[in-house]
């Protein structure tokens, strides 16, 4: 199969990229803003035109959550109009399309894992996009997946286990949030799984899936097990979200409930600690 990979330069792009060679059989066209601008119909058109594809795994998107509160053309340009440009494009060429979404899509308000038929509703501005973003997929009715995660992290690029190693390396104290609970989630499973999904998927419609490492945790126990690992000498205080303000209001429980995926395609999931250690083991 020929896959396009938007987003190349991002985490899960990253990802992806160090999987690739592993499947030798398959080609891959990686992409990023300066090879393809998402947001550009004409681009997006013209890229389809020039080449054949059989899976587009779209990995492009604006994830400042803090920042779109204020940057609100650009979340909306890369969040829904590029996925639109992009869904239009697979649906015209018979392409499989492999959205990547988010739990921000809801308000953390349950109190029991999220099922994939949960009412959305988001908190914030990258929140909203993220949901008119699967809107968007819906609308264009490719053969699409939309898949929703949480809390993802990598040996690439900024996230939150590269900010509390260097934090906690510099100030030896940190002050962590303790009343939001989700799943922390590895890049480099999330693209396995895509991958997998991309090779098995026989239906000729849209379907939504969530996958997060098993298991659940503040970002305190993501924290504590992250500096705990690598033997870092580190006091780490909980704190609530009132004494941490941010310029988004984030959802308080982001819990998934991953059995359709399980079923529907014979995953095994690992715990996040389990992919925690390989993640800062460079495995």
């Amino acid at each position: 199969m020929n896959f396009l990979v938007t987003g190349s330069q991002g985490q899960l792009g990253r990802e992806l990229q160090r999987l690739a060679p592993r499947f030798p059989q398959h080609s891959f066209v990686f992409t990023d803003v300066s090879e393809l601008d998402i947001t550009c119909e004409a681009d997006v058109q013209a890229f389809f035109s020039e080449q054949t594809f059989d899976v587009l795994l779209n990995c492009a998107a604006y994830t400042a959550v803090d920042k779109a509160e204020t940057e609100r053309e650009a979340a909306f340009k890369i969040n829904v109009v590029g996925v639109r440009n992009l869904a239009q494009a697979a649906a015209q060429h018979n392409c499989l399309l492999i959205h990547i979404s988010t739990d921000y899509v809801f308000d953390g308000a349950h109190s029991k894992p999220y099922t994939e038929s949960d009412l959305t509703h988001p908190m914030g501005y990258y929140g909203l996009t993220k949901l008119e973003g699967e809107k968007a997929v819906l609308e264009q009715g490719p053969c699409a997946v939309i898949l929703r995660t949480s809390w993802l992290y990598s040996s690439f690029g900024s996230n939150f286990v590269k900010t509390i190693t260097q934090n906690a390396r510099e100030r030896g104290v940190l002050k962590v949030v303790f009343d939001q609970i989700g799943c922390p989630t590895y890049a480099g499973d999330l693209a396995e799984v895509i991958l997998h999904i991309a090779q098995n998927y026989n239906r000729n419609a849209c379907e939504i899936y969530h996958y997060t490492n098993e298991g659940v945790a503040s970002w305190y126990d993501f924290a504590f097990e992250i500096v705990s690992l690598q033997n870092i000498p580190c006091t780490l205080t909980p704190v609530t979200t009132g004494e941490y303000p941010t310029p988004a209001e984030r959802p308080h429980y982001s819990v998934f409930d991953k059995s359709k995926i399980k079923t529907d395609f014979g995953i095994r999931i690992p715990h996040w600690r389990e992919s925690l250690k390989k993640c800062l083991s460079g495995e």
